[in-house]
């Protein structure tokens, strides 16, 4: 089993090389003891992100009703042989990450199915899911059960996860808009994006 395990975190790990130079960049950065497990919260939101993002000749409702079943179901079971999930479970269940900081993540990927203009709330709304949730994960990871640690960065954390999903935002503008007719940004128009709605 520990050999298994030890495969599946190393998927996580080669998923996050393989799809984020600057996150990987980032895990270098942390203590040893972190590194495995935040690859495995990264995994997770990039297998997810890839589902209502790439996968446009397949049914992607049905893609992430799936993997979001699966996800819950490896939580409980604690075992999963989608390598992904099992790494994320495991980290999951070590570090008490509750169901309140998943369901939103999954509900902002949702939104990306239909959604495609946002007003200031829906705004909001999607990025705490998408994530300021994130952020909490690993502050979980990094907290070690200390919840008073935890409730004193909390709102640090959120705040630092919705700054790197506006930075993202502004980084995929075009594919956004143009490949999947999404705007992000409320109260902006793309056909006449003026200095003034850069500023």
């Amino acid at each position: 089993m520990d050999l298994y395990t030890r495969n599946a975190f190393d998927c996580s790990k080669r998923t996050t090389l393989n799809y984020s130079t600057s996150f990987s960049n980032g895990i270098r950065l942390f203590n040893k003891k972190y590194r495995d497990s935040i690859y495995a919260v990264y995994g997770f939101v990039r297998f997810a992100d890839e589902i209502v993002d790439t996968f446009h000749d397949k049914d992607r409702r049905v893609l992430l009703e799936d993997f979001k079943k699966e996800t819950y179901e490896a939580i409980s079971n604690k075992i999963s042989l989608n390598p992904i999930l099992h790494s994320f479970q495991n980290v999951v269940n070590e570090y008490a990450i509750e169901k309140e900081l998943i369901e939103p993540f999954f509900e902002s990927m949702e939104m990306d199915l239909d959604k495609k203009k946002y007003d200031q709330k829906g705004y909001q709304h999607y990025i705490y899911g998408s994530a300021e949730v994130v952020g909490l994960m690993c502050l979980r990871i990094f907290t070690e059960g200390d919840t008073v640690l935890f409730d004193k960065l909390k709102q640090p954390a959120r705040k630092l996860g919705e700054a790197f999903q506006k930075i993202n935002f502004l980084r995929d503008i075009g594919s956004d808009f143009h490949d999947r007719g999404r705007i992000y940004f409320p109260g902006i128009d793309f056909e006449r994006f003026t200095e003034k709605d850069k500023q």
